[in-house]
């Protein structure tokens, strides 16, 4: 219970900090883990480091649906707490733990029925697919166990607990980050497996994050009573947490449906541009996985506050997020406009000097045409924390599908046609500042409607 009331009482500025650090730590973990798995990716074979790009868009699909329903959970426990609705709070977390059970079942179909028939539209080239096909079959056909363990996290952070979730990450990254290249590459008692040795890692690392987390969830954590023996689902409190969800997972796959976009216009240029959109999404999640943290630790104050009707601790904590992920992606903007060469470098095939150099030659402008939509994204992110987490999924889905499918995929393709490669990159930028428009147009209206006369309700 004293994480619940620290929500409503504790000085704001700590409270967001100490909420979103231990996220925040285990994202840049993440993060860290995402970049190595790449690089040893890349020393084995360049085709196999543009394989793992072509799966990328599944494996964003994965955490779309495992983070949306993660989100609609935590937001209603979240407010349910606030509301002091305990028994609804714990019949969220219950009906979290199958919804995430169920999506990892779909996906073992899809990942050993349907990653052929998708990977095969975007390359030519057997020796890719064949290697692309191989890491999804591993990395998104067994994602049952990273969904389960998002879901923990999600549950935990709802409640105030961001300790355990960190554990999670840490620990799955560590394990992750250590058998990445005793299985890619064969070393000691281990076989080369290669690419699978890749995705077979990431697994390994998944499961043990999962473990930690359900211990997390059913022995640690004292706020919820989870109750599974004798669970009937309750379609309105499943609707209720993808009021929420839906439109996160329809917004975060928006992602997904970007990449695949992105990876048809560019392929048309050449493999390596595929492979340097593949690099920048890797390097780009060492910037962005601390906002997201930040994102997690604002995410259930913003939702207890609302739903205990305190304005001015909601405005305040959006305010001190929003000023933080500007600092953040303001420091990685100038690392992306100042050592592009050398953050392609850590991706380049060895012994391959002809590839090397055009990776430079197409990675370099567009690291730093891209990173100019850094501080733009920021405004987006925060504000559609703001959307989730007060109940309005939907306003976050209107404004991420307007940036990623209305402006960027038709904007690059565009560009493309008439200016060449090097212009395509101008989309991500054009787009995020429209996008800065049209979701402070949203929050204006939901703001007059349902924020500007909350007052806290009389004791």
């Amino acid at each position: 219970m004293q994480s619940q009331q620290k929500m409503g009482t504790m000085r704001m500025g700590p409270l967001i900090f100490s909420m979103a650090l231990p996220a925040m730590i285990s994202m840049l973990i993440n993060a860290l883990y995402n970049i190595v798995d790449s690089i040893f990716v890349a020393r084995y074979s360049a085709s196999a480091l543009t394989a793992v790009s072509l799966v990328f868009p599944l494996q964003q699909l994965v955490i779309a649906i495992a983070v949306g329903t993660g989100v609609g959970v935590n937001s209603l426990i979240a407010r349910c707490l606030g509301a002091k609705d305990q028994e609804k709070a714990d019949n969220a977390a219950e009906h979290g733990v199958v919804l995430s059970i169920v999506g990892g079942i779909v996906f073992i179909l899809l990942g050993f029925l349907g990653s052929r028939p998708f990977l095969a539209g975007f390359t030519e080239n057997a020796a890719v697919l064949e290697q692309a096909v191989s890491y999804s079959h591993i990395a998104v056909g067994l994602s049952i166990f990273v969904m389960v363990s998002i879901m923990c996290e999600k549950i935990q952070q709802s409640t105030g607990n961001m300790i355990i979730p960190m554990c999670q990450g840490l620990t799955g990254a560590i394990v992750n980050i250590i058998l990445d290249p005793l299985l890619i590459f064969g070393i000691g008692p281990f076989p080369e497996m290669g690419i699978r040795g890749a995705a077979l890692a990431t697994i390994i690392g998944q499961v043990v994050g999962m473990l930690i987390g359900l211990w997390g969830v059913f022995v640690h954590q004292k706020v919820l009573a989870l109750r599974m023996r004798g669970w009937k689902p309750n379609l309105r409190m499943i609707g209720a947490i993808y009021q929420v969800g839906l439109p996160g997972i329809i917004m975060q796959s928006l992602s997904s449906v970007l990449t695949a976009g992105m990876n048809a216009i560019l392929i048309q240029f050449s493999e390596t541009a595929v492979t340097i959109l593949g690099v920048y999404f890797k390097l780009q999640t060492f910037i962005f996985m601390p906002v997201f943290g930040l994102n997690q630790g604002a995410l259930p104050v913003m939702g207890y506050n609302f739903g205990a009707r305190d304005r001015h601790r909601l405005l305040s904590a959006y305010r001190i997020t929003l000023i933080s992920a500007l600092v953040i992606l303001g420091v990685g903007t100038v690392i992306f406009q100042i050592f592009p060469a050398q953050m392609i470098m850590l991706f380049t095939p060895a012994n391959d000097p002809a590839a090397t150099a055009d990776m430079l030659e197409t990675g370099i402008p567009a690291l730093r045409i891209i990173s100019l939509s850094f501080l733009g994204a920021g405004f987006g992110i925060i504000n559609s924390t703001v959307f989730q987490a007060i109940g309005h999924g939907l306003a976050s889905l209107v404004v991420s599908f307007c940036r990623q499918l209305c402006i960027i995929l038709p904007v690059a393709a565009l560009l493309g046609y008439f200016f060449g490669l090097g212009a395509t990159w101008y989309a991500f930028p054009f787009a995020e500042y429209i996008a800065v428009v049209i979701s402070y147009a949203v929050l204006a209206r939901i703001y007059q409607k349902e924020i500007k006369n909350l007052a806290p309700k009389a004791q």
